[in-house]
Parts: C-alpha cells; sequence; structure tokens
C-alpha cells in the first residue's frame, strides 16, 4: 500500500511523557479533539520512511540504544506551524538531539516539537489558551525511540536508549 510509511519517533521518561499528555488531556476535556494521532507516545519524530526500510531501521535502533545515552532537553516553547494548524511544544535544540536526528535524515529546516492539536486554525487559535494555561518550560529526558507504521497504526519496535549501561 503505496499510503504507507515507518516513522521514527524519540520518546520521553515517564515524567515528561504524563506532563506532555496531561497538557494533551486539558484539550481534550475542553472539548478539542483534534486530527493528530492518539495512543501513541508523546514523541519527537524524527523521520519517515518507505515500508521497506523496516529491517535496516530495526537494526539501527537497536544499534543506537547500545551506543547513546539518554539526554536531557529544556522545554520553553509553545507554537504553531503548518498554516496555523499544528499547535505544539517544543525543546531547544541541543547537540544531542541534532545529533540523534542526523541518523535519521538532514536535520536543515527540521523543528523539534511534539505535537498537541492539529485542526483547523481558528480551532488552534481557540486551543492557544488552554495550552498556555497548563504550561510551564521545564526539563525533561528523550530515553526511548520507537518505530511505528501508519494507517493504520501499527507499533512496530521500541529500544531504550543506554541498553549497554543496564547489561
Amino acid at each position: 500500500m503505496t499510503d504507507k510509511a515507518l516513522y521514527i519517533l524519540a520518546g520521553y521518561d515517564d515524567d515528561t511523557e504524563r506532563y506532555l499528555a496531561g497538557i494533551q488531556n486539558a484539550l481534550y476535556e475542553k472539548g478539542f479533539c483534534g486530527l493528530q494521532t492518539k495512543g501513541i507516545p508523546q514523541h519527537i519524530t524524527l523521520g519517515s520512511f518507505s515500508v521497506e526500510m523496516e529491517g535496516k531501521l530495526g537494526a539501527l535502533l537497536k544499534s543506537l540504544s547500545q551506543t547513546i545515552e539518554p539526554f536531557s532537553v529544556t522545554f520553553n516553547h509553545v507554537g504553531i506551524f503548518g498554516g496555523s494548524k499544528v499547535l505544539f511544544i517544543a525543546p531547544d535544540c541541543n547537540v544531542e538531539l541534532l545529533s540523534l536526528k542526523e541518523q535519521f535524515g538532514s536535520s536543515i529546516g527540521w523543528t523539534p516539537h511534539t505535537t498537541m492539536l492539529i485542526d483547523e486554525p481558528d480551532v488552534i487559535l481557540r486551543a492557544i489558551p488552554c495550552v498556555l494555561d497548563e504550561f510551564s518550560g521545564f526539563t525533561g529526558q528523550i530515553t526511548s525511540l520507537h518505530m511505528y507504521e501508519f494507517w493504520p497504526t501499527r507499533h512496530v519496535m521500541s529500544v531504550s536508549l543506554g541498553d549497554f549501561k543496564r547489561s
């Protein structure tokens, strides 16, 4: 099926996951629904690939889990893009995050972010105050990598960064 693709996602520690999911849940509780994918971890998308690359990407994720330690990211930004159809929370870009992104393609023009809501611009504008009420800058950790296939959603695999330290 030509509309299927694999996506590599950087995942967070439990506290960061809970905090970001809490902000998104506050949106849902206020009646915002959006078109963003539900039922997957909060994340930063690192790249998209053809489904034929599943084996190669799986090997790369396993390799990275053995060579990269979890690292901190500081979230200070709330923003919109995509023709004002995407509301997101973003970390400051740091060397570790850029280096991780470069494993999956160029970081030129890439904006690391965690999507809170995808909808029409008028809905996004109404949702901004809710996110601003819930959000305060914080430091979290990137601790895992996930591979998902989309449409329909299929979790392919997840790895924990720093596995070499737990062995």
